[in-house]
């Protein structure tokens, strides 16, 4: 006679309570077991965020601000990419603000090409801020190596 689990004989049915009985409790995973990762630091940055502050000098093509979704929205002479990139179209100079009408709900960015110049404009007294393409950059270039001569005298003189 043939024994099986110590004290059990062939001749013995076996019945699954009876032999759950004597071998106890049976324990099943209820959770699937996690793995390991390694290297998991993360991914670069996107380089988000104001590229050109306010008063600072633009030309066409330079991005302004980089961004997810419309933190600001385009205003006078920029116009935003496909991924919401704002960009200057024309030369000038940088501007923040948010319209009065809307409750500064919108912050708006926009170049003027005075340095003195508000945004945004009120278009009944100045009339509309058009360039067409008309802006002499050469005249601007000009304009800026004279102020620069002007504050300092000693490299016109050459000391």
């Amino acid at each position: 006679m043939q024994r099986f689990f110590g004290s059990l004989t062939a001749n013995v049915p076996l019945d699954p309570k009876w032999l759950l009985s004597r071998v106890g409790q049976v324990r099943t995973a209820t959770k699937r077991a996690g793995g390991t990762v390694r290297n998991h630091g993360g991914s670069p940055g996107k380089r988000l965020g104001i590229k050109k502050f306010s008063d600072q000098y633009c030309i066409p093509g330079n991005i302004i601000v980089r961004q997810r979704g419309t933190q600001f929205h385009p205003g006078q002479h920029v116009k935003m990419g496909r991924d919401h990139t704002i960009y200057a179209v024309a030369p000038g100079f940088v501007r923040f603000y948010t319209e009065k009408w809307m409750s500064k709900q919108r912050r708006f960015v926009g170049l003027v090409l005075e340095r003195g110049e508000k945004l945004p404009r009120d278009e009944s007294t100045q009339g509309r801020s058009r360039y067409f393409g008309l802006v002499d950059l050469n005249r601007i270039k000009e304009e800026e190596r004279i102020a620069r001569e002007v504050e300092s005298p000693r490299r016109v003189l050459g000391l």
